[in-house]
């Protein structure tokens, strides 16, 4: 589970390349992974994270301040 997200748990989507003859060839779109630091049960832990997971967590961070 390379391409995952260790917190929401998206993964690559699979779909089809189409040229101008509207031929198909497979394809897939990866999710943006960074690493991240953060903080769980007072401990800084590196996690790989997609970055709207991030930010959603961010934000959320952010309002409750």
């Amino acid at each position: 589970m390379s391409r995952y997200c260790q917190v929401t748990g998206k993964g690559p989507v699979t779909g089809n390349n189409r040229s101008h003859s509207l031929r198909a060839t497979r394809r897939r779109w990866n999710v943006n992974l960074q690493k991240r630091k953060v903080e769980i049960d007072g401990q800084v832990v590196v996690v790989r994270m997609s970055n709207r997971a991030y930010r959603t967590l961010k934000k959320s961070t952010k309002a409750g301040k």
